[in-house]
């Protein structure tokens, strides 16, 4: 097993994990409750993480999660100039739709 992603997020976690469960790659979640030991434990180990079951998805989920709308560029909303982040396909302030999808 591989861990592919981890965030104190965990309705990002959640999310990265939807993802790749919709492309079929099997994956296991760990750390869920951990957040409440933060101080006692480092915070980098209190993260909630996605692993892939099967080793050779690393790649693939990898793949996967750069595609998402999760991560990337803000983008500058060619309605209104807002910059908008990266997870949205709609502008905040005005409305606009974004013009491309990213990559």
């Amino acid at each position: 097993m591989k861990r592919v992603f981890s965030s104190h997020n965990l309705i990002l976690a959640h999310h990265s994990r939807n993802l790749l469960e919709t492309e079929g790659i099997a994956t296991e979640m760990r750390n869920l409750m951990l957040s409440s030991a933060m101080g006692e434990l480092p915070p980098a180990e209190c993260q909630a993480e996605v692993w892939v079951v099967n080793d050779e998805d690393e790649a693939r989920a990898f793949g996967v999660l750069r595609r998402s709308a999760v991560f990337g560029p803000d983008w500058k909303c060619a309605g209104c100039g807002e910059t908008c982040e990266p997870q949205f396909t709609q502008c905040w302030k005005c409305g606009a739709l974004r013009k491309s999808a990213p990559r």
